[in-house]
């Protein structure tokens, strides 16, 4: 195989691996949920736009998304330091808990299926996602910066 197709292979299995485990969990929340506290637990408070970007969902989507969030507690619309006319919007200790307990869910639901991995094979998948994790640090683009190709 080659590098690209081996790429290809990981984006695949971690999409498929993260499927499978939102479907095991039985969670009802959206994935779209779980993926802004996981943004905003990154980068910290952000404006609705920019938020919208870093999700690949629409503003209005965003809008409505926030909405539902902040009348469950799980994020907070603060005034912009930097415009006295915007809001940002931030995880509250309510969303980072549930975005924390989302993820020993995913963990709990998924465990069963790799029990009998070898020593050698965690060893595998410990180093790969060391390696993943660094290259998706290394590579995000900053604030108001477009990614590109590499």
């Amino acid at each position: 195989m080659d590098r690209a197709r081996d790429l290809e292979s990981i984006i695949v299995a971690a999409h498929a691996l993260t499927r499978v485990a939102a479907l095991e969990t039985r969670n009802e929340a959206p994935a779209a949920q779980w993926r802004t506290l996981a943004i905003l637990r990154e980068r910290g408070p952000l404006r609705i736009g920019e938020l919208a970007r870093l999700s690949r969902i629409t503003q209005p989507g965003v809008t409505r998304l926030i909405g539902g969030m902040a009348d469950a507690g799980l994020v907070a619309r603060e005034p912009d330091p930097d415009d006295s006319r915007a809001v940002r919007v931030a995880a509250t200790e309510r969303g980072e808990q549930a975005y924390a307990a989302w993820r020993v869910q995913l963990v709990e639901a998924l465990l069963p299926r790799f029990a009998d991995l070898s020593d050698s094979e965690w060893q595998a998948l410990r180093t790969s996602a060391e390696l993943l994790t660094q290259r998706m640090a290394d590579a995000r683009p900053a604030d108001g910066e477009e990614s590109s190709a590499r």
